[in-house]
C-alpha cells in the first residue's frame, strides 16, 4: 500500500467511493466538488489516497487548514479531517492510520498543532475509529433549528 496525495487520475475511484460516504450525491457531482475543491491549487485543502498493489484505491481522506473556531481546540490554525472512506474490506488493515497519519504530517507543515475532526453522534464505528487513531473526543453538541 502507497500513501499519496490524490491526483486527476484518482477522480472516478474517488468520486465513487465519496458517493458510498455521501450518498445525498451521485459520483458525478463528487467529482466536480473534487474538482473544484481539491484539485483547484487551493493550498489549504489537501486530499491523500491509499493505492493498493494494483493500482485500485484502497481509500481517501480530505483536510483543511481551518483558521476559525474549531470546537474542542485551542490553537488556530487546526488541521481538520473534513472526510474519510476505507473500503470495507479493507478496514482494521492500517489504511485509515497510514492516511491520518499523511494528514497529521501535512498539518504540521502547515503550523498547526492540532488535528481535529468531527462524526455525527449515532457513527459509533467512526468515533472508535478516531479513538483508535490517536484522537480525544473533546465535546458533544446538539446543534437546533428555527426556520424564520
Amino acid at each position: 500500500m502507497k500513501v499519496r496525495p490524490a491526483t486527476a487520475d484518482d477522480v472516478p475511484q474517488w468520486a465513487a467511493m465519496r458517493a458510498q460516504l455521501w450518498p445525498d450525491d451521485d459520483a458525478a457531482a463528487h467529482s466536480e466538488d473534487i474538482a473544484e475543491t481539491f484539485l483547484s491549487g487551493d493550498p489549504d485543502q489537501v486530499a491523500f489516497v491509499a493505492e493498493g498493489a494494483n493500482g485500485a484505491l484502497l481509500g481517501f481522506v480530505e483536510a483543511s487548514i481551518r483558521r476559525d473556531y474549531v470546537d474542542g481546540c485551542d490553537t488556530s490554525p487546526v488541521a481538520f479531517g473534513e472526510g474519510a472512506f476505507i473500503r470495507p474490506e479493507v478496514r482494521g488493515s492500517g489504511v485509515g492510520r497510514a492516511l491520518v497519519e499523511a494528514v497529521a504530517e501535512w498539518g504540521r507543515a502547515k503550523g498547526c498543532t492540532e488535528l481535529a475532526s468531527n462524526a455525527l453522534l449515532e457513527n459509533t464505528a467512526s468515533h472508535a475509529f478516531h479513538e483508535a487513531v490517536g484522537f480525544e473526543e473533546t465535546e458533544r453538541v446538539v446543534f437546533f433549528r428555527r426556520m424564520l
